[in-house]
């Protein structure tokens, strides 16, 4: 099972996302470059209102600008969407775009989101959809429970 996780809510940190994202253009624009960058200090998922709230100091007045720079930001595989909670998240790793499958385990308890690929998951989906003439775009799988520093502070 090849396995990239980051726990989002506990690292705290920014990431340095210098690496390649795919099909991410040399250069963001700076609505692009400030959604990314309060993705990236949040550590974990915002919903789109949350990141309007906070660069609303840096001109941010429309649901819509947030929107389109989140649309583009997913688009070159730098954020992903987690349908569950409406919210969005910086990825925490460059191979995203050599997964047609992405996992997410999200945390009830603390919030935390750990991003993974299964290759064994990801056969098992196509093999399905080939058996069943599904013509499959994109999956995203999201587990919720509790993770494990929740479960031993119980």
């Amino acid at each position: 099972m090849a396995e990239h996780s980051h726990d989002h809510a506990a690292s705290g940190h920014d990431h340095d996302h210098a690496h390649d994202h795919g099909s991410a253009p040399a250069k963001l624009t700076r609505n692009q470059t400030l959604v990314f960058g309060a993705l990236s200090r949040a550590g974990g998922p915002l919903t789109a209102y949350t990141i309007l709230d906070q660069l609303r100091d840096d001109g941010f007045r429309a649901p819509l600008q947030v929107y389109r720079a989140l649309e583009k930001l997913v688009e070159f595989g730098m954020v992903h969407r987690l349908e569950s909670l409406n919210a969005f998240v910086a990825c925490s790793h460059p191979q995203c775009v050599d997964h047609e499958t992405m996992a997410f385990a999200i945390c009830e308890s603390c919030g935390s989101v750990s991003e993974f690929a299964d290759a064994a998951i990801t056969r098992q989906l196509k093999g399905w959809a080939g058996d069943n003439g599904f013509a499959l775009a994109k999956t995203t799988i999201e587990l919720r429970g509790t993770c494990r520093t929740c479960q031993a502070a119980v």
